[in-house]
């Protein structure tokens, strides 16, 4: 039971993996969940009977992420794949993305809620394209820390000149997207070197494991814990029984900040202030919670708050109906001016219509073109959207729940962009 609570109060870290085509990010997954005993032993041997029936001379480790179908008849990676695993530091929830250019949407996805990003750099072709691509969603989404993991060192007589040049020519990417927080790592997934255990074969290489550096990374800092309170209200619980005859609740999910019994917030779009009496979550009264928590709320006073309000403390975020976003486009349906769209931020919901579209991103160039008549798949641009309901947000590089958008589509219902918040025309 002890050893249970323990893993329950580990600190969790998400991390997403990134890179070309074939630049070995399933395989390090892999080699991350063999090298750490993480994999049941039914697991091992299908992935040892694919290997063989496709011919493989070894464990094709890949297999243990590339979970489609399709992906393992064409050896690739086509939906984010998700895989747990925990060693006695920390818990840890992979996201194992798309290399392919016309699966950036599948990277943005997987990324949106990493802490880390592992930017894998095969190293014989060395910084490319979708490296650069990769980077600069990295830092849109405000990923904190990247790791630049130098893969199949192996194929390059474990070279330190390789790997020095590597690092150079990244540090030019990471200067034009001023990314603070970088580490590089000589690995060969397909033989585990400094994936797990420190390798022989790079004397010259100081530094940590890539498993005992996502094990000592510091993310504390990158949460919400220390944010303004942020409390988007899902439901209003009224049951209305003898047992609870005037109970009022506000179930929701922290966004931000740390609610504790006595604080006054402020109730938005409305303004209205009370303060909390009361904070439960399920069946457990608690004096204070905190982001990411599911909790209820109970207020002093009888308001009029419904879902899709806010509650807030400390400074206000923006209210306009008028707001300028980085989005990235998923649809085969291009995004042009004047199209509509059901803009959902959290758990409320608006009409919105595309005012302008102000730039679109060339992610290979990371220039700004401008005069651009629509979007189409994949594409990151800047755009002004205008909604029937004022929003509430704050930029998302302060906060992602308030600071993020999806765009759906009101025939097909379906979800066809994301946006990250970036201001206000007001």
């Amino acid at each position: 039971m002890a050893d249970n609570k323990g893993y329950l109060d580990m600190e969790l870290l998400r991390f997403t993996t990134a890179g070309s085509v074939d630049d070995g990010k399933s395989t390090l997954i892999g080699r991350l969940l063999y090298d750490s005993k993480s994999i049941f032993e039914d697991q091992l041997e299908a992935v040892e009977a694919a290997s063989r029936s496709r011919g493989n001379e070894e464990v094709n480790l890949a297999l243990l992420t590339d979970g489609l179908k399709a992906e393992r008849e064409q050896g690739i990676t086509i939906d984010v794949a998700y895989r747990y695993f925990a060693t006695p530091k920390r818990k840890f929830i992979i996201a194992d993305t798309p290399g392919h250019i016309e699966y950036t949407r599948n990277m943005v996805t997987g990324a949106s809620t990493a802490n880390v990003a592992i930017i894998l750099v095969d190293a014989r072709n060395g910084v490319i394209e979708q490296t650069v691509r990769h980077s600069f969603i990295a830092s849109l989404l405000g990923i904190q820390h990247i790791l630049v993991a130098i893969n199949k060192m192996d194929l390059v007589d474990f070279s330190e000149e390789v790997y020095n040049k590597i690092i150079a020519d990244y540090n030019k990417v990471r200067e034009e997207l001023n990314i603070q927080n970088v580490e590089f790592i000589p690995i060969s997934a397909l033989r585990g070197d400094n994936v797990v255990e420190a390798s022989t074969n790079t004397p010259w290489y100081k530094g940590q494991t890539l498993l005992h550096w996502l094990e000592d990374v510091k993310i504390s800092h990158d949460s919400s814990d220390e944010k303004d309170i942020r409390f988007p209200v899902q439901y209003v619980i009224r049951p209305i029984s003898t047992q609870f005859p005037d109970f009022r609740g506000y179930a929701g999910r922290v966004a931000g900040g740390t609610i504790k019994i006595g604080d006054e917030l402020t109730v938005l779009p409305s303004g209205q202030k009370s303060k909390v009496t009361a904070i439960t979550q399920a069946t457990t009264e608690l004096q204070e919670a905190y982001a990411p928590l599911s909790l209820t709320l109970q207020l002093a006073d009888d308001i009029d708050i419904s879902r899709g309000d806010i509650l807030v403390a400390g400074k206000q975020p923006t209210v306009s109906n008028e707001v300028k976003l980085r989005v990235c486009w998923f649809s085969q349906d291009p995004l042009q001016v004047r199209n509509r769209y059901t803009v959902a931020q959290s758990v409320s919901e608006s009409l919105g219509i595309i005012k302008s579209i102000d730039y679109r991103v060339n992610v290979n160039t990371l220039e700004k073109e401008q005069n651009v008549s629509e979007l189409k798949m994949n594409d990151i641009a800047e755009i002004t959207i205008k909604t029937a309901n004022p929003l509430i947000f704050d930029p998302y590089q302060q906060n992602h729940v308030t600071g993020s958008v999806i765009f759906i589509d009101q025939d097909t219902n379906e979800t066809v962009g994301v946006g990250m918040i970036t201001g206000s025309n007001d």
